[in-house]
């Protein structure tokens, strides 16, 4: 994989081709890298400052604190007391709104996201709903947004019980703490595209927080470059004792189940690119970048939209055609989620601070942040990327639309056997709109496009779609 520490020279290699002839869109040759090509491979650095100071400033004491104060409101159930200022969700979400304007230090714009739901499965009277939102706008790109969100309301074994203590530990105080915590520290920088830091409510009531963001986001034709949601991040301990604490899943659905007749679908499934679809391409970078600033953290990418029976505040995005991702921890303790707090046969049940494991959390978080200021830094992904197909031929010859990002170095292309789940070899190309690769046929791999900025930061891949 292009990330693994031990194949990046090879790949680094790899990618010190002609860029001279690759402004021509002429074949490559691997004996004489041109200077301009030696120049630009030296800026696709290996860690970038910035991103490995964020990294840093993440803070497992402040998760800790954090999640200790959520969980002391008792109960964040989405239909508990909003007016009582120690107990209830309405406490919950003042503080946690307070807690973001004092630590963005007015940089960031923290505002309520409210809207009332009506009688439901899940609601057994019309309850004003309350997403809290802090924004980070970009200075150059300030249209494409990601977003990051974790769920502040809990609750226990009876879904409607909005009165009982439950104090949501891992589910998820794990969560809405990372979101915290890096929207704290990552107001520290600057990046080109806005990030928009989201703890959302009445997730346990059927994702209605996130279904109304999204939804807004929809009408409103926001451009959702991609979505993180982390519900369950805190626990590396599984119910039978197993600790794994340097894995995380993400959780990446391939072709959308809502548009499984679009016109995208049918040619993702027609060239074989069921892995390739937008939430796929984010999953990979996320890995890659993950996993390449938060040593000894491996990401597992699932490949489905999340676990059976379960669902979380991703599928709104994905359901409205974005790509979104869901981060949980390796191994799941149900006796810590979803439960009364009581003691059976011994065994203490109930989601309590004492089961959650705070550098783990904290180290998710930093895979979080590093992801999202890479993509935030970086380009935006290459538009209208066309594999042509006028002719049978053993070369492969893609074009695509010119970024518009002003500090656009150029494009590089990677591919990756038809077997492999990750890119393999990369070229860089030039800031050129096409490219014909000679001898490498399109037959016999997978290819993505990416930009790449003067900064060596370099975009989520595009799959190019069949066209003449």
């Amino acid at each position: 994989m292009l990330h693994l520490t031990e194949k990046y020279f090879v790949l680094a290699f790899v990618s010190l081709l002609a860029w001279s002839d690759a402004q021509a869109g002429m074949s490559v040759d691997l004996q004489t890298p041109s200077a301009q090509a030696n120049e630009q491979a030296k800026n696709i650095q290996w860690k970038k400052p910035q991103i490995e100071k964020i990294v840093k400033d993440i803070s497992a004491k402040r998760i800790e604190v954090y999640i200790n104060r959520l969980v002391g409101f008792g109960t964040r159930h989405s239909m508990s007391d909003t007016i009582s200022d120690t107990a209830g969700i309405g406490a919950a979400r003042r503080w946690i709104k307070t807690e973001l304007e004092r630590c963005g230090n007015g940089k960031l714009d923290v505002q309520f996201d409210t809207h009332i739901a009506p009688v439901g499965r899940r609601l057994s009277r019309p309850t004003e709903i309350v997403n809290v939102v802090a924004t980070l706008k970009g200075k150059s790109d300030s249209e494409r947004i990601y977003v990051v969100s974790g769920h502040y309301d809990s609750r226990v074994s009876d879904v409607m019980d909005a009165t009982s203590n439950a104090p949501g530990a891992n589910d998820d105080a794990s969560g809405t703490a990372a979101v915290m915590e890096m929207a704290c520290v990552m107001a520290q920088h600057e990046f080109d595209a806005t990030l928009v830091f989201m703890t959302v409510a009445a997730e346990e009531q059927g994702l209605i927080g996130a279904t109304h963001w999204a939804q807004q986001a929809k009408e409103k034709n926001w451009n959702i470059a991609g979505m993180f949601t982390n519900d369950i991040i805190g626990s590396s301990r599984s119910d039978s004792g197993l600790i794994d604490n340097k894995t995380v899943r993400l959780f990446a659905e391939g072709l959308p189940a809502l548009k499984e007749n679009s016109d995208a679908n049918r040619a993702l499934i027609s060239t074989g690119g069921e892995s390739d679809s937008l939430s796929r391409q984010l999953a990979r970078h996320v890995k890659e970048i993950g996993e390449r600033y938060v040593e000894g953290m491996h990401v597992n990418i699932i490949h489905r939209r999340d676990r059976y029976l379960r669902g979380g505040d991703h599928l709104p995005f994905l359901e409205r055609g974005y790509a979104a991702l869901r981060f949980t921890e390796s191994n799941e303790d149900y006796n810590h989620q979803h439960q009364n707090l009581r003691t059976e046969n011994g065994i203490k049940i109930g989601d309590l601070p004492e089961y959650v494991d705070f550098v783990y959390t904290a180290n998710v978080a930093r895979i979080n942040a590093a992801a999202l200021a890479s993509l935030a830094l970086a380009p935006a992904a290459p538009r209208n990327v066309i594999m042509k197909t006028a002719q049978l031929e053993n070369d492969t010859h893609i074009t695509w639309n010119a970024n518009t990002d002003t500090d656009l170095a150029g494009y590089r292309i990677v591919w990756r056997d038809t077997t492999q789940s990750f890119w393999q070899e990369s070229i860089l190309v030039g800031n050129v709109n096409e490219y014909r690769i000679k001898g490498k046929s399109k037959d016999n791999f997978f290819f993505g496009v990416q930009a790449v900025d003067k900064d060596g930061n370099v975009s989520v891949a595009t799959y190019p779609m069949p066209g003449q």
